[in-house]
């Protein structure tokens, strides 16, 4: 049975309501317009909120907080084509981005893509399997090279990769990438903590 998710980006187009939600400003306001000097300086941080909520940032998503922000249109635009790390199109619920950096390169890192294309029936990165499960792409240093070849499996960096343990780590993960979390990393923040707090705890 191929794996479905509820799409929440068009689903609320469809509605016609809002997809940088109140909860979403809500979160802007108190957590980042703090720590900024102005609107416009948390460009950055928005366009990942959004990005996190729907898994891509859609032309409507720029516009709302373009205006939310008090800057362009335009500016909302070459910023997010800017960074590599902004995506305006839909990719899959896991994005699995292989270093290919110099050191990563020479301890096999054109292998484990390899591998990684072949198990999924994908013919080349920047593609995503037919059931929108997985986007695999290469990126340069992700600034691990004392662990290389290392990956990174969303947010979560994964070191001392093999063809063989990558491959066989994606089919264990859960079906909604919400539950697929750093296992070194606690997000729970008590309240007595600033916002956006983590604690970190020593692995091993």
């Amino acid at each position: 049975m191929p794996w479905i998710a509820e799409d929440t980006r068009r689903t609320r187009l469809d509605a016609g309501e809002p997809l940088l939600t109140d909860a979403l400003k809500k979160q802007l306001e108190t957590v980042f317009f703090p720590r900024y000097p102005t609107k416009r300086a948390c460009l950055l941080p928005a366009l990942h909120l959004v990005q996190h909520e729907y898994g891509h940032i859609d032309p409507a998503a720029l516009r709302e907080v373009a205006e939310f922000l008090e800057v362009s249109p335009a500016e909302a635009f070459d910023t997010a084509t800017f960074y590599e790390e902004y995506w305006l199109q839909p990719k899959g619920k896991y994005l699995v981005a292989v270093c290919r950096s110099l050191a990563c390169e020479i301890v096999g890192a054109q292998g484990i893509i390899d591998k990684l294309l072949d198990k999924l029936e994908l013919m080349d990165v920047g593609e995503t399997t037919d059931d929108g499960r997985f986007t695999v792409v290469a990126l340069e240093c992700l600034g691990s090279c004392g662990t290389a070849p290392v990956a990174l499996v969303n947010d979560v960096l994964h070191e001392d990769i093999t063809a063989e343990s990558i491959t066989d780590f994606i089919d264990g993960l859960p079906d909604d990438p919400h539950d697929y979390k750093d296992p070194s990393v606690d997000f729970d923040v008590p309240h007595d903590n600033p916002p956006n707090a983590a604690t970190v705890h020593p692995v091993g």
